[in-house]
């Protein structure tokens, strides 16, 4: 266990501040060796530092939004969500949707940074 921690500070120290949450695929084997994948932070964590935001509501309001964040921001935390194992795979545009779709969910609109009034881009409703 030690010997883990050991590694996944060394791992993680220069990928992300600390105090970042992370996901970690651990596989531990029966010679008690082990193999562990830092995966990227969670997209609602990377929502609410992009948006300044410290805690979504309690229940989403789409007439009057918690925050704001712009396609900029939104396509850089799907650059970085991409890059995880099982997303390569994955076309940008499709991350970023995801991204607008669990912005959407957490009461955050997606605008340019100069314009009050207009949302750019949410989800189609199905």
């Amino acid at each position: 266990m030690a010997e883990f921690c050991k590694q996944f500070n060394e791992k993680t120290e220069s990928l992300y501040e600390k105090g970042t949450p992370v996901s970690v695929q651990l596989t531990a084997l029966s010679d008690r060796t082990f193999t562990f994948d830092v995966r990227s932070p969670p997209t609602s964590y990377l929502l609410k530092a992009a948006s300044g935001v410290e805690k979504g509501p309690a229940k989403t309001n789409h007439e009057k939004p918690v925050g704001f964040v712009t396609p900029e921001q939104v396509y850089e935390i799907a650059r970085l969500k991409q890059k995880d194992g099982m997303r390569w795979h994955l076309p940008l545009e499709g991350i970023a949707k995801s991204v607008v779709g669990t912005a959407k969910s957490m009461g955050i609109h997606v605008r340019e940074a100069d314009d009050d009034d207009v949302v750019v881009s949410q989800v189609d409703e199905k």
